[in-house]
């Protein structure tokens, strides 16, 4: 007959097993890809409100924004400073267009660390491409609570080396499967961004963060808030909607 220290100390053997065979990590990934199915729409249409806070005050931006799949976005401001400045979003390349001097810029290298309209979002956070199973590495680092929700804490580390954030961490919703917290990080582990999302609502049947707050910690007393008031998913858009042709009417 077994005693109890040995029954303890076969299931103790038992759930260890079972957190450290190729299922657990399976299971991780599924986290992750259903994570990236409420971030992925087929096509999408937002109206948005972004406001900047930093230590020159408050100021606000408004766009309307459409997306395709991972790779096609497109953003036009509409409010009265930046009417009709765009940022278009194609699989390889971030062009911006400024319809004062209707000049078109194709984004590279450093440019593509600057700051959109001085907040704490840069052109670099708007490239796709990769999924993120594509470009990180993802552990189960376990669970916490985040605003009274219960969330998995997954770590990312990189694949590869020219990755806007060679390190992330994420607190993802364990019933939305949205992101709730986010921490970026360079490859010496210095925090570089903080992310949380405040408010979540279930638009067609997916759960879509409409209210985040992101931080860049590098910046002195920053902050940007971004709100969805109004989205659409699954809605048809014209194939011409994501090219150059389009970007500069």
């Amino acid at each position: 007959m077994k005693t109890k220290t040995t029954m303890r100390t076969a299931l103790w053997i038992a759930l260890t097993a079972a957190v450290t065979t190729p299922g657990w990590a399976q299971n991780v990934e599924d986290i992750v890809r259903r994570l990236e199915a409420n971030r992925i729409h087929g096509t999408s249409r937002a109206e948005s409100v972004m406001t900047v806070q930093d230590r020159f005050g408050s100021r606000e931006s408004t766009m309307i924004s459409y997306s395709r799949g991972q790779d096609e976005s497109l953003i036009e401001f509409t409010s009265a400073a930046e009417r009709g400045q765009k940022v278009l979003r194609t699989a390889n390349e971030i062009y911006l267009f400024y319809p004062d001097a209707a000049e078109l810029i194709r984004l590279q290298g450093a440019a593509l660390r600057e700051s959109m309209l001085g907040s704490d979002v840069s052109y670099e956070d708007l490239t796709g491409g990769r999924t993120l199973l594509d470009t990180y590495r993802v552990t189960l680092e376990g669970t916490e609570r985040v605003n009274g929700r219960a969330t998995w804490k997954v770590s990312f580390e990189a694949r590869r080396r020219n990755v806007a954030y060679p390190r992330q961490t994420m607190w993802i919703d364990q019933e939305w499967y949205v992101a709730l917290r986010a921490e970026q990080y360079a490859l010496n582990g210095r925090l570089l961004k903080e992310m949380t999302a405040d408010r979540v609502e279930q638009v067609e049947g997916l759960w879509i963060p409409m209210r985040m707050v992101i931080s860049d910690v590098l910046k002195r007393d920053s902050s940007t808030t971004i709100e969805i008031r109004n989205i659409q998913v699954g809605l048809p858009l014209r194939d011409d909607l994501f090219s150059l042709e389009e970007l500069s009417w």
